[in-house]
């Protein structure tokens, strides 16, 4: 059975896009680079030998003459920089449209439809924020009003935070579930997430593993739906299932670490993975091909957006050291994909997604390595998965 294995490592990007300037970011934004300058090189000799050192200058990450894999870069061409954004183009639907941001906040009319209808009795912030810095500013207040924070970002996003022993974990998603149904049409939001968090030694810690995203549903099938469609399964691993609301995608499981996310990929390419305990829908046939489709966020969420360049390396060097093992489990039949949907630099100012371009290295046994250059779209992803499974 031909197979085709997808990693993202969320945010990694690999330098900015020629239009960040109407992102509101500088050109000198650069993820990978950046990170791996600050922390005085990093240690990729997976994605070295890949030809990771090749794309652009990585310190630590040296080229190499003959990379083992092919290797690229990739522009988005859709409008945005989030991940549904990304992950979504990845997978052949690009966005001529983008989704809405809410710089100042969300308008009266948005609030006050929320408040009515989850009868919270009122929220706390409504204000682009980083979100560990939201909730130890407004913690004390939360448990003492029993109100959620809400808070948005540069990106299209309206995140609802809450300590889950003041606002239970399946209310927190009730109230996530109100906002997706009221964020629709004009105002047009990409991503409800919650944020859920509770006290440890008496300060905050968000819960990783109990986030979830409520996404618009894509508008139009992807090369997931078209697997599906020729008997093929498509297994998302991490947030993957909350991007595509659940479209096109027959086995689903969230992840508390990229450690986690890893070792779930590793297991599904040994087949050692219980599709039967995370199947969505049933189908009797037996599966002609397989999509295996991981998002690793840490990155991203961790260290992207709080600004640590340290530990957003160290996951990086994590990543790079489960590759091999991946590798060498693959067969004859697999096809490795490594790329990210976006960059989210912590070196520059802010805390916020960075609209840049993405590192591409495909690698099988049976490919031959080369320079693919510069691919104007995502959905260069889209048709090489398309194009090994033959569908």
């Amino acid at each position: 059975m031909k197979r085709a294995i997808v990693i993202v490592i969320d945010s990694m990007g690999a330098g900015a896009m020629p239009d960040c300037a109407d992102y509101n970011d500088i050109p000198e934004c650069n993820t990978l680079a950046n990170v791996a300058k600050a922390c005085g090189g990093l240690n990729l000799p997976a994605m070295r030998t890949m030809g990771l050192g090749n794309l652009t200058n990585v310190s630590g990450v040296e080229p190499v003459e003959t990379p083992c894999a092919q290797y690229g870069i990739m522009r988005e061409q859709s409008k945005g920089k989030d991940t549904t954004t990304g992950h979504w183009e990845m997978a052949g639907l690009v966005l001529e449209e983008p989704f809405k941001v809410y710089p100042c906040g969300f308008p009266d009319e948005i609030i006050n439809e929320f408040i009515k209808r989850t009868e919270c009795g009122g929220i706390l912030g409504n204000y682009p924020a980083s979100g560990t810095k939201i909730i130890e500013d407004l913690n004390e207040e939360h448990q003492k009003t029993k109100f959620p924070i809400i808070y948005t970002s540069a990106d299209s996003v309206f995140q609802i935070a809450a300590d889950i022993n003041v606002i239970p974990l399946e209310k927190l998603y009730e109230y996530c579930q109100t906002a997706r149904e009221i964020l629709i049409g004009e105002y047009n939001v990409s991503r409800v997430i919650a944020r859920p968090y509770h006290i440890v030694d008496s300060k905050p810690v968000r819960i990783s593993k109990d986030r979830r995203d409520y996404s618009v549903k894509p508008p139009k099938p992807t090369v997931l739906n078209e697997i599906l469609n020729n008997n093929g399964q498509v297994i998302g691993i991490g947030k993957i299932e909350d991007i595509f609301v659940k479209s096109g995608i027959s086995h689903a499981v969230h992840t508390g670490t990229n450690l986690e996310g890893l070792e779930l990929t590793l297991a599904a390419v040994r087949n050692e993975l219980d599709l039967n305990s995370i199947k969505l829908i049933d189908n009797e046939n037996i599966a002609q091909c397989q999509l295996i489709f991981t998002n690793l966020v840490d990155t991203d969420m961790l260290y992207g957006h709080r600004n640590d360049f340290e530990g957003y390396g160290a996951a990086i060097e994590q990543i790079d050291a489960f590759l091999p093992k991946i590798m060498y489990s693959m067969s004859d039949e697999d096809l490795l994909i490594v790329t990210a949907d976006h960059g989210c630099d912590p070196t520059v100012p802010g805390t916020d997604h960075t609209r840049e371009q993405v590192p591409l290295l495909i690698w099988s046994k049976n490919i031959e390595p080369c320079n693919l250059g510069i691919k104007p779209t995502f959905a260069y992803v889209a048709e090489r998965i398309r194009s090994w499974l033959s569908i």
